[in-house]
């Protein structure tokens, strides 16, 4: 039973360490659909119809997101509020720094590959993203 007990803890350890790479951060680049919110209670709220989405675009570990709305001519509409962000590495892991005129935040990069995004607030809630496929009616 303490093998057992062992193994489990290392697990979480090893599997609760981020995963993600200096050279996998250029994915982070495009056009982002949330799919769900995961609380630290293990509590998930599924998103089906999103009518925004978020664009986000780095350059040199600086840039910004956006919030975008998907038209059917295959464009986007925006308010024109972005907020900055920076790429910071601590401790082996990537966090997302965001800045604004009302404030500041970061959120920890636990996953980004081609098709998937996953980020972690500072409340432990995880926002589990897919790459956003456009669609046009042209």
């Amino acid at each position: 039973m303490k093998k057992i007990a062992l193994f489990f803890v290392a697990y979480l350890v090893i599997s609760c360490h981020s995963n993600v790479k200096k050279e996998d951060l250029t994915k982070l680049n495009g056009y982002w659909e949330i799919m769900s919110v995961v609380q630290a209670n293990g509590e998930k709220k599924d998103y089906k119809i999103n009518e925004t989405i978020d664009y986000f675009e780095t350059k040199n570990n600086s840039g910004y997101r956006q919030k975008v709305m998907p038209q059917f001519d295959g464009k986007y509409k925006t308010n024109g509020i972005k907020e900055n962000i920076k790429i910071i590495s601590k401790d082996k892991e990537f966090y997302i720094e965001y800045s604004t005129l009302y404030g500041k935040w970061q959120e920890q990069i636990l996953e980004v590959k081609d098709s998937t995004l996953v980020l972690e607030n500072k409340d432990k809630l995880q926002y589990q993203y897919k790459r956003f496929t456009p669609f046009s009616l042209k």
